[in-house]
């Protein structure tokens, strides 16, 4: 499909953006080439899409039913429970109604790990965004566990093909506390043969470290390293207990993280992303994550974009860092090298998603400055178009069938609260 937006702020001037089956072919003043779709760009900004760096997408189902809660009484007492009870029905209504929220909010891609692979697959289709998915791969030092979680992920690596290229396969070993040693030298090395993803949680809470101090001698960062399976293609989540010694590990084995900040606050994890670590050289890539809905509320980016940075500035006591502008490329175009995608800028060639925000929204005026404006006063409701993969996934802020995905996912969460 060709794409045709007219009259669009682009960098501060106003101009044509023409896209072509996703990638931007011209980008001038008065485009006058035929299009399928033309876009009115008036009263718009354009912008490169949000990235989710880590989401447990069908945990929208569970979105209100038990805040408030100590960690552990909070994963005991209500979510593993409820979790126990899904159907693969449930976690495609789950994930779909995700997507939809994530449109809604500017995302078009995001890091998945959840229960039920394929299902979270085709909602990912059926909405139309990019996902890379993982399912959850938990052994419990069991080995035949292990073997069962192997045969699975390679029957899910063949089955990826199908949903290609909306779907990116990646492994998500769940944490070093639940993941034997062998299972993750497997993921090592198939992940170096195909180039896969590994997606795992990293250092989020005390008890982890001490549980890896216990069994390895090691904290969970040097007990990954001595298995192998930190690279570039290693995206640690939550990262809230790494210390130096920890981050001078993954910065030399070109490892990447995510920071979920509102999660990790809700949840009082005790410790918070090492922003000063980072402030003192050790630059390793990391972009944003909202986590799941049971946790965080809230798939909004922009949202957790303002948490990242005023928790930055907080914790380091210096207002300079994380400034808007960074923090903005961070949860774009940083995450989109992340994940290997293309280059996330709107520039002919490029083919980034692309959002439009809407410029008449009180939130972006007196309009000094559009970064510090997306990242300090507003949230994903200033979002009015969005486009995926030369696909118009939203408009005037309607997607297709929203109504009925909402009642659906409504009429799946009470059911499975019911059972």
């Amino acid at each position: 499909m060709n794409i045709l937006i007219k009259g669009v702020q682009l960098d501060g001037n106003t101009r044509d953006i023409f896209i072509k089956d996703g990638t931007i072919e011209e980008i001038s003043e008065n485009c006058i080439r035929k299009a399928d779709k033309i876009i009115n760009g008036k009263d718009k900004a354009a912008l490169p899409s949000f990235i989710n760096g880590h989401t447990h997408a069908a945990m929208t189902l569970m979105r209100g039913y038990a805040d408030d809660m100590p960690l552990k009484n909070w994963l005991e007492e209500k979510i593993w429970p409820l979790e126990a009870k899904l159907t693969e029905e449930d976690i495609y209504w789950g994930s779909k109604f995700a997507c939809l929220e994530m449109i809604k909010n500017g995302i078009t891609v995001f890091n998945d790990m959840y229960w039920f692979w394929e299902a979270t697959a085709k909602a990912v289709c059926d909405m139309g965004v990019r996902g890379f998915i993982s399912a959850v791969f938990i052994d419990m030092f069991d080995e035949n566990k292990g073997k069962e979680q192997i045969d699975l992920n390679l029957k899910l690596f063949e089955l990826s093909e199908k949903y290609k290229p909306h779907v990116t396969f990646t492994f998500g070993p769940h944490a070093i506390y639940t993941v034997c040693r062998e299972s993750l030298q497997w993921m090592r090395d198939f992940s170096e043969k195909h180039g896969i993803l590994i997606h795992m949680h990293l250092s989020e809470i005390e008890e982890e470290t001490k549980f890896s101090q216990e069994k390895y001698g090691l904290s969970p960062t040097e007990f990954l390293n001595s298995t192998g399976i930190l690279s570039d293609r290693f995206i640690g989540c939550h990262g809230c207990w790494l210390d130096e010694k920890d981050c001078t590990i993954l910065k030399n084995c070109n490892a990447k993280l995510v920071h979920i900040p509102v999660s990790n606050l809700k949840l009082s994890v005790g410790r918070m992303f090492p922003h000063q670590l980072l402030k003192n050289g050790l630059n390793i890539p990391f972009c944003f994550g909202t986590d799941g809905c049971a946790s965080n509320n809230h798939l909004d980016i922009i949202e957790t974009m303002k948490y990242a940075s005023l928790l930055a500035k907080f914790s380091t006591n210096d207002p300079t860092m994380l400034p808007a502008r960074e923090t903005f490329d961070l949860a774009t175009k940083t995450a989109a090298s992340i994940f290997f995608l293309p280059e996330w800028e709107i520039k002919a060639g490029n083919s980034p998603d692309i959002i439009l925000v809407d410029l008449n929204r009180p939130e972006l005026n007196p309009g000094f400055d559009i970064y510090s404006d997306i990242v300090y006063a507003s949230n994903g409701y200033i979002v009015d178009t969005v486009i995926c993969m030369g696909r118009v996934l939203m408009e005037n802020r309607y997607v297709p069938g929203d109504e009925e995905i909402m009642k659906q996912a409504k009429k799946t969460a009470k059911s499975l609260v019911a059972r």
